[in-house]
């Protein structure tokens, strides 16, 4: 054990599990299970490779929010299946996943895995919460670079990116952000908002790319500041530029709300001390396996817990 907490952002794992395990991997009765193992998989994996005493399995209740959406309306606009107004939007996702995500939350349960999402927020926002009020190391572990603005190497939080595939890691601290893109962790949500990032549905500031975000960010310290300098005809900024956040300024004007992940949500405390399973969790456990043929998977991530 490390002494660490771990944030998963959960649904960025188990949609890894369904695309990364065939979809021949089914239950006894022909029922889908590859996004179950893969996910019980990447977690033994994470376990057993960075050994944290603490595991949250952070959740989205609400994938894409309405008042995100308020305030951008292409807002993961692109991966809306169905609207529902008043409600949360369906997300475009595979029949076969769908399926699965219950039997997931159940896995995590009979281990007694803390599972915690909030009203009207993304995973995003209970991560940032979490990683921003506990004094103690944190790993992120995530597919999605938004939230390499959490990284904070004077408080030991990082994010393990898993964009790469699982067997290739990447572990992101604040000198890795600043080698990769030229700006510091604090920074990079300005970063983001002024790339855009079409995955989202933001379009950032129209000829603005990563390396004159960053540059711009260097000269003038902050989103605020480049904005500042930008209507200021005597900051000495290029025509051009000037020009390019002059059309993209109502954009601006919310994009850092949308960008930033909320790190004050008021979350209960929660219990995510991961302890290995009694005797009562694994014949739970093992009545689950049988009925749905998680196999392997299940006995991976139970010895890790163990360990």
């Amino acid at each position: 054990m490390t002494g660490r907490t771990m944030l998963l952002d959960s649904a960025s794992l188990y949609f890894r599990g369904f695309y990364g395990v065939p979809d021949t991997v089914k239950a006894p009765d022909g029922s889908p299970v590859n996004a179950v193992r893969g996910f019980l998989d990447v977690v033994a994996k994470l376990l057993t490779d960075y050994g944290p005493d603490e595991l949250v399995a952070c959740w989205d209740d609400d994938w894409r929010p309405r008042w995100r959406v308020d305030l951008i309306p292409s807002y993961k606009a692109h991966r809306v299946a169905r609207l529902v107004p008043g409600g949360v939007d369906v997300e475009e996702t595979p029949e076969a996943l769908v399926a699965q995500v219950p039997l997931i939350r159940e896995v995590l349960d009979i281990l007694g895995i803390a599972i915690v999402g909030a009203t009207e927020h993304e995973a995003d926002d209970v991560i940032g919460t979490l990683a921003t009020r506990t004094t103690r190391p944190v790993d992120v572990v995530t597919g999605d670079r938004d939230l390499f603005q959490l990284v904070d190497d004077e408080r030991d939080v990082r994010v393990i990116y898993t964009a790469r595939g699982m067997s290739n890691l990447e572990v992101v601290t604040g000198a890795v952000i600043e080698s990769k893109y030229g700006v510091r962790g604090d920074r990079y949500a300005d970063f983001a908002a002024m790339r855009g990032d079409t995955s989202d549905g933001l379009p950032g500031v129209a000829g603005i790319g990563e390396k004159t975000a960053a540059v711009l960010l260097a000269e003038y310290g902050d989103l605020a500041g480049i904005v500042a300098a930008a209507e200021d005809a005597g900051s000495g900024m290029k025509p051009a530029a000037r020009a390019r956040f002059a059309a993209a300024r109502d954009y601006l004007a919310v994009a850092p709300r949308v960008v930033e992940v909320v790190r004050d949500l008021p979350l209960p405390p929660v219990e995510a001390r991961i302890a290995a399973p009694d005797d009562e969790q694994r014949e739970a456990l093992t009545a689950l396996s049988e009925r749905w043929g998680l196999g392997g998977s299940l006995d991976r991530l139970l010895a890790a817990l163990t360990r």
